[in-house]
């Protein structure tokens, strides 16, 4: 326990190291402190761990300062162990320092390497903080932190506009979701008078039953931080336009990282949503609504990037569905398995562009089973968890598990059995774009020159990494299932009653999955040209771009919110307040002219002057005596 603080120091004094540094580093030692204070905090996160269970799972804090004390807020800089924060702790620690070896070879080369590797340390040290701290002000600050190393990553290649607005994008409407959570903040001092987690946790049932609308809004707005942080509808859009940055920070963003926080929000604020079923309900169907329309837009991207970054929205849907149906465990199992199998197949899509010469769009390569079948099989295993192929993937596992839930939940509640059937609408979609995307980069008509690739911090993370992501994984549910219940997550429990129909379920799930995968070899495998004869016809187009366009959303927002917005600003921009006052100056200004311009020296007319001022004079007395009578 001693150790933990040291979990966040190391990445942390690597940013320091290589912000300070910057291009007078070589690329070696950049590498050696960039990926060496990872690992560091992987080791320390280890030993933090082992000390956890020896000591018997107990929760502990280690108060380090107290961060400031004003008016009785007086949050202090102290970091919390638990069930929960070990899972994420181990899970930022390891798969992020499986991601920092990655980079190391795929950024190799790049005249920022130093400055890459600062921003990717600085992001790791900000998710731990946002998972360790025992006070929400201190997840606040970890929170905002990823928010902004994502915006310094997405943007990293600056030199594009492209680029800079997508980080400027993925900036702005992720802070639209840290304004929800910051009210949400509030409203929970407002009530419980701290931001301590475990006081919160412990008296919600007492304090939150006397105002159930006040209960409702603080759910609510706490919900919808975490759904700007993890892509959820109406806060989704950020999510694929991310891929603009280099594919490590794609694997890092989407697989262990942010995208992860608003479940982990969710999960460790449970006792506050179970006050408030109508926002559990909400939560599960905005999960759902969000998982099958991000499966759409998968279906006809051709960017190798955005088709793994709509199935990180996807299943991202599947995690928000289990919380929203009281499965908070099996949310953080899939949770875990899909940061396994999504770093695989993003890191694997970053050699994958490498070898064919940074090119991301899946129909200028193919062939590529030919030159490297580690990769195919790579992709293989990824994909399969992917689309949670039956007991040799984790997928499988952890997927179904949360659609068994669900649908036991829709027993009692009917609108979760409706939820069901969109997750295996979900599921069904996800094999086809999977089986997709890997028959047309390995098996399609080779189009870009193959490049080949090797070295051993390319291979090794894939590897470690591909051997998670198959059904060996699942031995470690069991103590996934232990250490949350340690940290007194509450586990789903299905009446015996339900038993045999929650197996049918699953079992459906997975049939229906496996379906999707025969339909995805019938189609891009044997009538392919079918596929594109449909593609050209004008229902075929039109609804390929309402996908490809994930319905819409960005054109909604940008009638409705952009445009409005920037016509203000322009309006705005002109200063119309101090257009108006600078009249007064404008008047006298001109007054002044014109008097000046009459001071001639003439004497003939100063007399006229002064005598068309009497006459005027006279006028006026003349028009005030005829009023008067």
């Amino acid at each position: 326990m001693s150790y933990l603080y040291l979990t966040v120091l190391f990445p942390l004094i690597g940013f320091i190291l290589l912000a300070a540094g910057r291009n007078k580093l070589p690329e070696s030692v950049a590498a050696i402190i960039g990926v060496g204070s990872v690992g560091l905090s992987a080791l320390f996160a280890l030993i933090a761990g082992m000390g956890f269970v020896e000591n018997g799972s107990v929760a502990q804090v280690q108060h380090l300062w107290t961060w400031f004390n004003v008016g009785g807020l007086a949050p202090g800089m102290s970091l919390h162990l638990d069930g929960l924060s070990l899972l994420m702790m181990g899970m930022v620690t390891g798969v992020g320092f499986l991601i920092h070896i990655f980079a190391s070879w795929y950024m190799h080369g790049d005249e920022d390497f130093a400055r890459f590797f600062s921003y990717f340390n600085l992001f790791v040290a900000s998710m731990l903080l946002l998972v360790l701290g025992d006070n929400l002000a201190l997840l606040f600050l970890g929170w905002e932190g990823v928010g902004l190393c994502s915006y310094l990553l997405i943007g990293y290649y600056y030199q594009k506009p492209e680029n800079g607005y997508a980080a400027i994008k993925a900036f702005t409407v992720t802070r639209i979701g840290d304004v929800f959570l910051l009210i949400a903040l509030f409203l929970l001092y407002q009530q419980f008078g701290t931001l301590h987690i475990g006081t919160i946790v412990a008296n919600a049932p007492q304090v939150l039953a006397g105002d159930h609308s006040l209960a409702i809004w603080t759910s609510l707005m706490l919900f919808l931080g975490a759904a700007g942080k993890s892509a959820q509808i109406p806060l989704q859009t950020w999510l694929a336009d991310a891929m603009a940055g280099p594919t490590p920070v794609s694997a890092l963003i989407h697989a262990a990282t942010m995208v992860t926080a608003g479940i982990y929000l969710c999960c460790r604020m449970f006792s506050v949503f179970e006050m408030t079923p109508e926002v559990m309900m909400f939560i599960s169907i905005t999960g759902a609504v969000t998982l099958i329309v991000a499966g759409f837009a998968a279906l006809v991207q051709t960017d190798i990037k955005r088709i793994l970054a709509y199935s990180t929205m996807s299943q991202l849907g599947y995690m928000f569905m289990a919380v929203g149906a009281e499965a908070y465990q099996a949310g953080l199992f899939h949770m875990l398995s899909h940061a396994f199998f999504k770093a695989l197949l993003f890191l694997s899509s970053g050699a994958v562009i490498l070898a064919y010469h940074h090119e991301q769009n899946i129909f200028k390569m193919g062939g590529l089973f030919k030159h490297n079948k580690f990769l195919f099989a790579c992709f293989a295993i990824g994909g399969g968890a992917l689309a949670a192929i039956p007991f040799l993937t984790i997928g499988f596992f952890s997927k179904d598990a949360i659609l068994g839930a669900v649908w036991a939940q829709g027993q009692s509640v009917a609108v979760y059995n409706s939820l069901y059937w969109v997750g295996v609408a979900g599921a069904f979609l996800t094999s086809i774009y999977t089986f997709r995307l890997i028959w047309v980069v390995f098996f399609g008509k080779e189009n870009t020159p193959y490049h080949e690739i090797k070295g051993a911090t390319y291979w090794a993370p894939l590897g470690i990494l591909a051997v998670l992501s198959t059904g060996l994984a699942y031995f470690l549910k069991a103590p996934v299932e232990a250490i949350l219940n340690s940290a007194k997550i509450p586990a789903f429990i299905i009446p015996e009653t339900l038993e045999a129909g929650v197996h049918g379920a699953e079992y459906t799930a997975v049939g229906i999955a496996l379906a999707g995968l025969v339909v995805g070899v019938i189609l891009f495998a044997f009538a392919y040209k079918a596929v594109k004869a449909f593609a050209k016809t004008t229902l075929g187009a039109g609804l390929a771009n309402i996908c490809r366009n994930a319905l819409g959303f960005d054109a909604l927002y940008n009638i409705v919110f952009v445009k409005p917005y920037l016509f203000i600003a322009k309006i705005l921009g002109r200063d119309p307040i101090d257009g108006l006052w600078l009249v007064l100056p404008a008047i006298v200004k001109g007054g002044h002219s014109f008097t000046s311009s009459r001071q001639t020296g003439s004497l003939r007319e100063y007399a006229s002057s002064m005598s068309l001022g009497v006459v005027v004079l006279l006028m006026i007395l003349i028009v005030i005596q005829v009023v008067g009578k």
